[in-house]
């Protein structure tokens, strides 16, 4: 399907502060407070991109600013994306999850990790390997989480090897279909024409580990997942109220 990218290069309201977790450009987060954050768990965001450098966080930023509008407090990491060096990807997002939660103000302390495509398959990933978290939930919208099947279709046009550097069958240890199950509740929204993460890949994460709930939306593509002027967008904010009340 013909995608609107436009939720792209959106512009939206700047983050009430940023915070750094370590010395890279690249280690930081951004923070939006919203007008029910103390009641609700903090959504920590991990943008997409296929792992790719030029893809960072700000096309993630409309949909930070949109769900801090709706009352949730946001924290949207940026992360280091090296080609070929996966561990620096995955050393960020757990230094991160470990580290900043305590330092923003306005939530419940409990955190619901939400992440969207490549960003889809870290939040499953630090779902299992981040034990330090106060995790109540994930939501992983469209998210790459078979690499193998990833690896086997050519998405992004050979991202997954080149995120890895090497097929995926030699990583085992950052395949979410390779560890253990969550122990948390995961909720993945897919949309039914996405031709850039196709249905099949979150479907394999959900045959492996059928306690997963899979909600599957007709006629709706990649981004729209992440765009808040879309269709989509009423059935994330209803999968988030969902999570948030486990």
């Amino acid at each position: 399907m013909n995608e609107d990218l436009s939720i792209l290069t959106r512009k939206a309201s700047p983050p009430d502060v940023t915070l750094a977790y370590g010395d890279a450009a690249d280690q930081v987060a951004d923070v939006r407070y919203g007008s029910r954050g103390s009641e609700l768990p903090l959504l920590v965001l991990i943008h997409g991109g296929f792992w790719k450098p030029e893809y960072d966080r700000t096309h993630a930023e409309a949909m930070s600013s949109a769900l801090a509008e709706a009352g949730w407090t946001t924290l949207t990491l940026e992360y280091r994306r090296v080609s070929g060096e996966p561990d620096v990807t995955l050393e960020d997002v757990a230094s991160a999850l470990g580290s900043l939660p305590t330092r923003v103000e306005q939530h419940n302390g409990q955190v619901l990790l939400v992440g969207h495509s490549a960003g889809g398959h870290l939040v499953l990933w630090a779902a299992v390997r981040c034990a330090n978290v106060r995790l109540q939930g994930v939501l992983a919208l469209a998210p790459a989480a078979d690499l193998q099947m990833a690896h086997a279709l050519n998405l992004g046009d050979g991202a997954v090897q080149r995120f890895l550097g090497v097929p995926p069958v030699n990583r085992p240890d950052v395949d979410p279909m390779c560890l253990s199950a969550p122990n948390v509740a995961v909720t993945i929204l897919q949309g039914s024409d996405d031709e850039i993460v196709p249905p099949a890949v979150p479907a394999s994460y959900c045959v492996a580990f059928p306690n997963t709930r899979l909600v599957q939306l007709p006629d709706c593509g990649h981004f729209a997942l992440i765009d808040p002027a879309s269709r989509a967008w009423e059935a994330v904010l209803r999968e988030l109220s969902q999570l948030g009340q486990c």
